[in-house]
C-alpha cells in the first residue's frame, strides 16, 4: 500500500524536487502540490493524503495555520513540518497546531522519507534539539491557571509514568528497557494514553505532560 503525500511549498524548485524524490521512492506517491498555505488546506480536503509536508513560510496563509486547520478538520491527515529556519517560535506552534514532525530542509534525503513513513504510522518526529526547544518554550511560558484536565484523573500509576518518560524524549525501545516491560506492553500503554488524552501522536502526548504540569521543565 503506498503513501500518499502532498507537498506544500512556497518555491517551485523545491516542491518539484520533493516530488521526485517521494515519487521514486518506494511505497510513496505525491497527490498534489500547493504553493500557499490556502491552497494546502484546498488540496488536503480533496485528496486526503496520509502526510502532508508543509512549509512554514508561505502566502496567504502560514504553515502553521495550515496545520492547524488541517489537523482540526481531518484528523486522519499527519503534517510534518519543513523549514530553513531553525527557530524556536516555530517549534512550539507547529506542534500545538497539530504537527506531528519538524525536519530542516537540509535534512538528508533518505532520512525525510523515513520521516514521512513514521508520522503515517503514527510516530512523531522530536530530535532531541527539538525536544530541548519545546521544553525551553514551556519554561518560558508563565504555569497555566487552569487545573490539570480530569483526563489525568483516568491515568494509571504505570501510565503516568510511561508518560512522563515519552515527554522525557524516551523511544519505546528505551522505554521498555528502562520499565522492564516488553515493547508490546509499552504499545499498549502508549495506546492507552493516545485514547485517554485524545492525543493524535507522542507529540502531542508530550504537550499534554508540560501543560498540564504532570512533569516540569528543568
Amino acid at each position: 500500500m503506498e503513501l500518499r503525500v502532498l507537498v506544500a511549498d512556497d518555491q517551485a524548485l523545491l516542491r518539484g524536487s520533493f516530488r521526485v524524490l517521494i515519487d521514486t521512492a518506494p511505497g510513496l506517491r505525491t497527490v498534489g502540490e500547493a504553493g500557499t498555505g490556502a491552497e494546502a488546506v484546498a488540496v488536503a480536503e480533496r485528496e486526503r493524503p496520509d502526510v502532508v509536508l508543509m512549509d512554514v513560510r508561505m502566502p496567504e496563509m502560514d504553515g502553521i495555520e495550515a496545520t492547524r486547520r488541517i489537523c482540526a478538520d481531518l484528523p486522519d491527515v499527519r503534517v510534518l513540518i519543513l523549514t530553513t529556519f531553525d527557530l524556536d517560535s516555530y517549534v512550539y506552534s507547529a506542534l500545538r497546531a497539530g504537527a506531528s514532525g519538524f525536519l530542516l530542509k537540509d535534512t538528508p534525503p533518505a532520512d525525510l522519507l523515513s520521516a514521512i513513513g513514521a508520522v503515517a504510522a503514527g510516530d512523531s518526529l522530536l530530535a532531541p534539539t527539538v525536544t530541548r526547544r519545546l521544553i525551553a518554550e514551556f519554561v518560558r511560558r508563565p504555569a497555566p491557571v487552569q487545573p490539570p484536565p480530569a483526563a489525568l484523573d483516568a491515568l494509571t500509576d504505570r501510565e503516568r509514568e510511561v508518560l512522563t518518560l515519552v515527554a522525557r524524549g524516551l523511544s519505546n525501545t528505551e522505554l521498555a528497557e528502562h520499565l522492564h516491560l516488553s515493547p508490546a506492553t509499552v504499545k499498549t500503554h502508549i495506546g492507552h494514553l493516545l485514547s485517554k488524552l485524545q492525543a493524535r501522536d507522542r507529540a502531542q502526548l508530550v504537550i499534554a505532560a508540560y501543560e498540564t504540569r504532570l512533569i516540569h521543565p528543568a
